[in-house]
């Protein structure tokens, strides 16, 4: 029986589910409506760090700390503030912390089409860690994050002194994903649904999406409303969320036979209980083929252990650090 990765991400599952609302969308006009939040996402939603311009794209970077530098890079549709919530502030007194949003997803440009594989998304922020200045980082992935990290030490491993992989879909997978991924990275898809499924999304339905990425475990109080949800379900968002991962099994295809080659010291955080990503389709595979990483399962743990295990995370960026920059 073949196997699927479960890769039912926080933004695209919202908007998928609000298709199942029995209500049409609301009017640009009405003051409150949904099109209007999602209209003003960006305002409601600012830029935390700085917006550099690489090239054609805009890519914003939140950059707090002193220390050795240490990249943060998100799941999908995600954005900084996943990290800003909590992680960065109890990492910035010995690290460097840069937290990238990936191309389309909160205020970093789309790429590709809306999309981008993880080694061009890789490659675009290593030109944006330049010129902030990095010469040599670790770089911490998280869910999808884990792909474009593991690509970045793929493509710049001059640059890369040590992974953090965090929930990380690092591995292909047997199988396939559910349609709706083709359907929304499609040119009708992308054209008509994405944005109407953006207009009707609802609290509610964002609620039980967010608990499901977070299953067993809640996620923490004022979450919800600090992660910025609205930014997701802009349509942009919703199309680029959609084809990275639509395209994401054909690109972890391309990379995993050269991750035998990737030396860097690298800790792998996975927990047992993850539902989204699971951890025998990637984490314990992944472990086997690295030459210097060390797995830490945490039981009945779900896919956010940065968020509820997050000493354990911690803990792990900290063992890198001292065998990248050893004393």
């Amino acid at each position: 029986m073949k196997r699927r990765a479960a890769l039912g991400f926080v933004g695209l599952g919202l908007a998928l589910a609000a298709c199942a609302v029995p209500k049409g969308p609301p009017r640009d006009d009405v003051p409150g409506s949904r099109v209007a939040l999602i209209g003003k996402a960006a305002l409601d939603y600012p830029p935390t760090g700085q917006l550099l311009q690489i090239g054609n794209t805009t890519v914003h970077a939140h950059v707090e700390g002193t220390g050795p530098d240490l990249i943060l890079i998100h799941g999908a549709s995600g954005n900084t503030r996943d990290f800003t919530f909590s992680l960065v502030g109890k990492l910035k007194d010995r690290y460097r912390v840069i937290a990238f949003d990936r191309p389309g997803l909160g205020h970093t440009e789309p790429i590709a089409a809306d999309g981008g594989s993880p080694a061009e998304q890789a490659r675009l922020l290593d030109v944006a860690a330049e010129r902030l200045g990095v010469k040599s980082a670790i770089v911490l992935g998280q869910s999808y994050g884990g792909a474009v990290a593991m690509a970045w030490a793929l493509e710049r491993p001059e640059r890369v002194a040590g992974l953090v992989i965090v929930s990380g879909a690092t591995m292909p997978w047997e199988g396939g994903l559910g349609p709706q991924y083709a359907l929304l990275s499609g040119k009708f898809g992308g054209a008509v649904i994405a944005p109407l499924a953006s207009t009707i999304a609802i609290p509610p339905v964002e609620r039980r999406a967010l608990n499901s990425v977070f299953a067993p475990q809640d996620p923490p109080e004022g979450y919800r409303e600090y992660l910025g949800i609205p930014l997701s379900l802009r349509p942009h968002s919703v199309r680029a969320n959609a084809r990275q991962i639509f395209e994401l099994k054909g690109a972890l295809l391309d990379m995993a036979p050269d991750y035998p080659g990737i030396e860097v010291p690298a800790e792998l955080i996975h927990g047992t209980a993850d539902k989204i990503v699971p951890i025998d389709v990637h984490s314990r595979r992944l472990v086997k083929v690295l030459p210097d990483a060390n797995l830490t399962e945490l039981p009945g743990i779900g896919h956010m252990p940065h968020h509820v295990a997050e000493g354990q995370v911690l803990a792990a960026i900290d063992r890198v650090a001292a065998r990248a920059w050893p004393r």
